[in-house]
Parts: structure tokens; C-alpha cells; sequence
């Protein structure tokens, strides 16, 4: 691909959340800074939502690989999960016997008894849960019934929901009332600001091995980018990947205005965002590069 004709030792902006990535957007990093504050300080219920593609997963990554030793985590990626099953992926997630998994009150006093194990320990049990507004109702009322477990002084579990905005909307319900009030931290995740684009691209571009000092992104390409992209994390990667492939199969080693204007109509039916869409757009500006390079020389 166009790599080796950026000096590059892999490609900067995949939609893969790869924390080698993450760079510390202000909102971004103070939102983790104070999720860290939080946790530490053994709230029960906390909550990051964000619009989509605003770096929600990456940032619930990140938080996984930071904490230390004095937490147990539990990671629950696909939380389309119907109640049961996300007790059993609970107590998957603890590493509780699966001989237990068949009936429910025995799975209940085994994660409260592995919690309790943990306790001992002195570890902090930490579940964090991805995409939770795909949570039907009577999951995250079983969540709220697995945050009840405690002792004297202190929580047993802690529970870290990422989700979109329409989470919001969701806890807000009246059959939800009891979690929302449980909530103790709650963040909105900004977008980014066009004064952190540039960074955000350089960043990037370093971690991919990038070593040049000169910009590859012109200001205008710069300007048109941040303008459509609207500070989304996930539309300014796809518009990069797309505006190089560009630059790429001109044979220029600097992405232009043009560059930029071409990625964003190739985008601008993506609608949805979703990934098969998405892909399917960046394998059509892949061929054409590649084609673009291959009829050029």
C-alpha cells in the first residue's frame, strides 16, 4: 500500500482501536484522568458516552490496560446480551466454575462468593462494559442488582459502562430510574477541536514510524478535513487513509486539499458508519490507488 511511499513502517489510521494510538485529546484525557479518580475511589457505578466514532472503545482499552495490579477487571465487549447470558459472561469473566453456569441462584452465590475471594485479596473488581446501549432493559437491571453486592465499607463490584449517546436516553427511562441514581460519575465525551487535529495527525503518523519533520497534511487539506469530519476521531482516520491513498496513486508525497475533497466524496455515502460500509469504501480507494500508481508507471 502506501507505506513505504510515506516512510512509514504501517498504515497510521486504522479503524482497529489500537492503544499505541491513543493520543490525549483534553476532553478525552480528563475524562480518563477523572474515571481513574473514581474507580480509585470505589464508586459503584460510572458512565462515558459519547457520539459515534468519538473514541469510546479505544479510551475503554486504554483504561483496561492502565489499571494495575490492586483491580480485577472484567472486559464485556458485545453487550447485546439478554440477562442470564451476561451473568454467565460475568462469571466467565471472574473465572467462576462453569459447573455453576446452569442455574441461576447457583451462578449468583458463586460471583458474589469469587467477589468476595477478590475482596480477600485486596483486589478492586472493575467490570467495564462497551457498547452499553445495546443492553436490553432487564440486563441493566441486573446489573444494578450485581453492583448491590458489598460489604460493610465497600463495594464489591464496580461497573464502568461505555456507550452512545443514546444511553442517555435509555437510563432515563422510568423502569431505569434506580440505576441512573446509582450512577456516581458521568462524562460526555467531546469531539475534537481543530486545534487538535494537527497533533492528533502527527501523533498518529510518529507511532506509524513517521520520522520527517514537514507536514504531510497541507492546512487547507487540514481545514477541509476537520470541516467534514465535524472532530469525529473515526471520520478524520477514515478520511486520511483515504486522502494518502490518494496522494499516493498521484505520486505525491504531501496530501492536498483535492486529496481530502476526494476521501470525503468517497465517504459521504457512509451515512451510518457502519464498519461493512466503511470498508467497503476504503477497499474501493485502495483499488483505485493501487491502480492509480500501477498505470502510472
Amino acid at each position: 500500500m502506501y507505506q513505504k511511499h510515506f516512510n512509514l513502517t504501517e498504515l497510521p489510521f486504522t479503524l482497529t482501536p489500537d492503544t499505541n494510538y491513543f493520543y490525549k485529546l483534553s476532553g478525552h484525557h480528563a475524562a480518563f484522568n477523572v474515571l481513574l479518580l473514581h474507580l480509585r475511589n470505589g464508586e459503584g457505578f460510572i458512565k462515558i458516552t459519547g457520539k459515534v466514532g468519538s473514541g469510546k472503545t479505544l479510551l475503554c482499552r486504554v483504561l483496561l490496560e492502565h489499571l494495575d495490579d490492586r483491580f480485577f477487571t472484567a472486559y464485556i465487549p458485545n453487550s447485546d446480551l439478554e440477562a442470564q447470558t451476561l451473568r454467565k459472561s460475568v462469571a466467565k469473566e471472574l473465572g467462576v466454575d462453569e459447573e455453576n453456569f446452569n442455574d441461576q441462584h447457583k451462578l449468583l452465590f458463586a460471583i458474589n462468593q469469587r467477589l468476595m475471594e477478590l475482596h480477600a485479596q485486596g483486589r478492586r473488581v472493575v467490570l467495564v462494559i462497551d457498547e452499553a446501549q445495546a443492553l436490553p432493559t432487564e440486563s441493566l437491571e441486573t446489573l444494578r442488582l450485581l453492583a448491590n453486592l458489598e460489604t460493610k465499607s465497600s463495594k464489591l463490584l464496580q461497573i464502568v459502562l461505555f456507550g452512545q449517546t443514546e444511553l442517555n436516553t435509555r437510563l432515563s427511562q422510568g423502569s431505569l430510574r434506580q440505576l441512573k441514581q446509582r450512577i456516581g460519575f458521568s462524562c460526555q465525551l467531546p469531539l475534537l477541536k481543530y486545534s487538535e487535529l494537527r497533533p492528533y495527525i502527527h501523533h498518529r503518523l510518529q507511532v506509524a514510524g513517521y520520522k520527517n519533520k514537514y507536514p504531510i497534511f497541507t492546512k487547507p487539506a487540514q481545514w477541509f478535513l476537520f470541516h467534514k469530519s465535524k472532530g469525529v476521531p473515526r471520520l478524520i482516520n477514515i478520511f486520511c487513509h483515504k486522502a494518502m491513498m490518494s496522494a499516493f496513486g498521484r505520486g505525491k508525497r504531501t496530501v492536498h486539499y483535492k486529496d481530502v475533497v476526494r476521501a470525503y466524496q468517497d465517504t459521504e455515502s457512509v451515512s451510518s458508519h457502519s464498519p461493512m460500509a466503511v470498508m467497503i469504501g476504503l477497499t474501493l480507494a485502495i483499488t483505485a490507488g493501487i491502480f492509480l500508481a500501477y498505470w502510472r508507471f
